[in-house]
């Protein structure tokens, strides 16, 4: 069974089943470094997987930052995508929805389902006060950092990766956290659309997000 990017219909090259048999979901948010075997290791507890794949860029080879999982159950897809939504795999958080055959949204339809404060407060540890910033390829910068996250409460620590176009900043408390993701993810950051999630906590690297 064949998925393409968007998550559209195609035939089996082998049995002619179609697609829309399976059940298919969408994975974003992913570390560069998630290969398609630590996506399927990372659902297949869930069920039996018919179809998993990291989408790669045709040039670079490099990751694009989502995949997709294809279950022959409903019921097991739909547990792993209330399961995993927001959970670690790798260095983020990611996110876990159905895949659709609509196009990506426009811009200035990003927002047009706002996240929520107890649904991205309870997304992670009450401990982390760590947000991720990403999707910025040009003008990062520690100042503009500040600019963005500073009217949402006291910033402990900023990290940028100018490189590659994210940043962690560290707030005093979770709440102020949260409502910085609310607020700033999809909005226009110099002129770009933004991704905001939890972070990795301070101290042990391998804290996973949901550890008490």
């Amino acid at each position: 069974m064949i998925l393409s990017e968007h998550g559209e219909d195609v035939w089996d090259c082998t049995g002619g089943v179609r697609a829309r048999e399976h059940y298919h979901i969408f994975v974003g948010d992913l570390s560069p470094e998630i290969e398609t075997q630590n996506l399927r290791d990372a659902f297949a507890p869930f069920g039996e997987i018919s179809d998993c794949r990291v989408v790669r860029d045709p040039q670079t080879l490099k990751s694009k930052g989502y995949g997709f999982v294809s279950f022959l159950k409903k019921s097991e897809a739909e547990s792993a995508i209330t399961a995993m939504n927001g959970q670690w795999l790798g260095s983020r958080s990611i996110r876990t929805n159905w895949a659709t055959r609509k196009p990506p949204a426009p811009k200035n339809e990003l927002n047009s389902k706002p996240l929520t404060f107890d649904e991205v407060y309870n997304q992670s540890s009450p401990t982390n006060c760590t947000v991720y910033c990403g999707g910025l390829t040009a003008g990062l910068t520690e100042e503009l950092m500040q600019k963005t996250f500073q009217p949402f409460g006291t910033i402990q620590e900023i990290r940028v990766f100018k490189d590659k176009g994210y940043a962690f900043i560290r707030f005093s408390t979770k709440e102020s956290a949260t409502h910085a993701i609310v607020a700033v993810h999809n909005a226009d950051v110099n002129g770009a659309p933004v991704k905001c999630s939890w972070g990795k906590e301070s101290g042990d690297p391998n804290n996973a997000q949901g550890a008490q």
